[in-house]
């Protein structure tokens, strides 16, 4: 193209690279290497490129320069349900990550329906995202996502949920201990007959907080009652559904194994007409600032959520650079969290005397250990699991 074409046309487009040349009175080449920083060159001229650019408002097109290096300095984050409280947090991690790093991101909510999981990991790939954060669907990866993502070799880091048959690398929570704490925590406390709102079998996440829970149970010696014992799937109304059929079979305490499905389970609690702590003690999974300012003070383990997101970009940045070896599973800690919906308060005093448990078991040897402290409701009482 010519220098008068291109003059021509920087009168009806957003100017070009040619006419910071010309304002500039350089070369195109001069220009690329002051805005790449690829080069070497003069005082001199870097100031008169700069102050071209500036009169111009030159813009330099960023995805043309990205696709030429092939990488676009982007990542995409696909997860379950955005409007759950807990997955704002995670987001945060991996934004606040993603720029410190020079990476922006896109996040896509799949509703846990794998053909919107599908799509937005078509969509991903074809703005050449440089990897992709996954929290998996309750769904195995299809054939499709299996074709898609072999194809692209876009390196992939898996949220919180394993995927059986995915060999890729994953940040999670240590679901598992922190469900045998929850469970343990209320054997301490006394309850002998303890129902379950388990999430989802189906996600790994699930089973692995129904199996600690029943773990607890075993370790304190007391009878795991399937009949009190109800499937959610992490939302408000499944949760809702489990407190109609629990409550009425007056379990002494129970464990709910996420916030949403708590929110459910005490509104038919109030409907019933039962109170928390009185009638029953409950744990929840998973803690927010705000849960110390209901009424009861709900007691929870708290999950390490931003700790995830920032995790998780860490992993998929040093894949994104070149890092080889075999996929790692990086598991974080959560803690527990002491506040009124357990009976903490209520139950401490007559159960002081009763021997502490030692063991899990000889195939798990995890030594919960609580020191037991009275408060007056507002602080919180973190124990590391």
């Amino acid at each position: 193209m010519s220098a008068k074409r291109v003059r021509r046309a920087s009168k009806t487009s957003l100017p070009s690279i040619y006419d910071v040349a010309e304002r500039a009175s350089v070369s195109v080449f001069t220009v690329s290497a002051v805005i790449n920083k690829s080069h070497q060159v003069s005082v001199r001229l870097r100031r008169r490129v700069e102050t071209a650019i500036k009169e111009l408002d030159y813009r330099p097109n960023l995805l043309a320069r990205s696709l030429a290096k092939r990488h676009t300095h982007t990542i995409g984050i696909i997860v379950p349900d955005i409007s759950n409280p807990f997955f704002p947090l995670i987001v945060r991690g991996v934004e606040d990550s993603a720029q410190n790093a020079g990476y922006s991101t896109f996040l896509c909510n799949s509703d846990d329906r794998q053909e919107k999981e599908e799509q937005y990991l078509e969509l991903l790939l074809s703005k050449r995202v440089d990897g992709i954060l996954l929290t998996k669907t309750h769904e195995p990866l299809s054939p499709v996502q299996r074709r898609i993502l072999s194809d692209t070799k876009v390196p992939v880091v898996l949220m919180m949920r394993t995927c059986r048959g995915f060999n890729t690398d994953a940040v999670v929570t240590d679901d598992f201990h922190g469900a045998f704490e929850a469970g343990a925590h209320l054997a301490r406390l006394g309850y002998q007959k303890i129902g379950l709102v388990s999430g989802p079998l189906d996600v790994s996440n699930g089973r692995a907080r129904k199996q600690g829970f029943l773990k607890a149970l075993k370790a304190h010696h007391l009878p795991s009652d399937e009949s009190l014992m109800v499937e959610g799937d992490y939302r408000v109304e499944s949760g809702y559904r489990a407190g109609l059929t629990l409550l009425p079979k007056r379990p002494q305490a129970v464990f709910v194994a996420n916030y949403l499905m708590t929110t459910g389970f005490m509104k038919a609690a109030e409907e019933i007409g039962m109170r928390c702590p009185d009638d029953f003690g409950l744990v929840s999974f998973d803690d927010y600032p705000w849960l110390g300012c209901f009424h009861p003070r709900l007691t929870t383990i708290d999950l390490p959520k931003y700790e995830v997101g920032v995790e998780a970009t860490c992993v998929l940045l040093q894949r994104i650079k070149g890092m080889t070896g075999r996929p790692t599973v990086r598991t974080l800690t959560p803690q527990l969290v002491v506040r009124e919906s357990c009976g903490f308060s209520l139950r401490i005093k007559e159960n002081r005397a009763k021997p502490e448990v030692a063991t899990v078991g000889d195939q798990n040897p995890f030594v919960p250990v609580l020191q037991f402290r009275e408060n007056d409701g507002n602080n919180l009482e973190r124990t590391k699991i």
